[in-house]
């Protein structure tokens, strides 16, 4: 698995504390993942801004079965991570589920043709 945390417009001393908590938030990702096939790759792109309260926190995730992309912006920094990592999560579900249905159907239209 290749993951990959982009800070960006970050001081050396902020950058481990706020990797750590991308760390401790995309687990739950991983774990979704974990029963994969590779390679699998997740870039987390996060922009907190200094001048507006304005963060933005890109998620990119690809493997063989999923290609998504989401992303969340506001005035909370962990909020707009929280909220970006819970849209992914969602997606990856809802993914899952429509790959899980096509292949019953795949399976039910082959017992369609039998009957014929």
């Amino acid at each position: 698995m290749n993951k990959k945390i982009t800070l960006r417009h970050l001081s050396a001393h902020e950058s481990p504390v706020i990797e750590e908590h991308a760390n401790k938030q995309l687990e739950k990702i991983e774990h979704f993942l974990s029963s994969e096939r590779d390679p699998i790759y997740i870039e987390l792109t996060a922009e907190p801004a200094k001048v507006h309260a304005h963060h933005r926190v890109e998620i990119l995730v690809k493997t063989p079965n999923y290609d998504l992309f989401t992303h969340d912006e506001g005035p909370d920094f962990y909020q707009a991570m929280s909220n970006a990592i819970d849209k992914m999560y969602d997606s990856l579900c809802k993914r899952k589920d429509r790959l899980v249905e096509d292949r019953k159907m795949v399976g039910r239209h082959e017992e369609f043709k039998k009957q014929r």
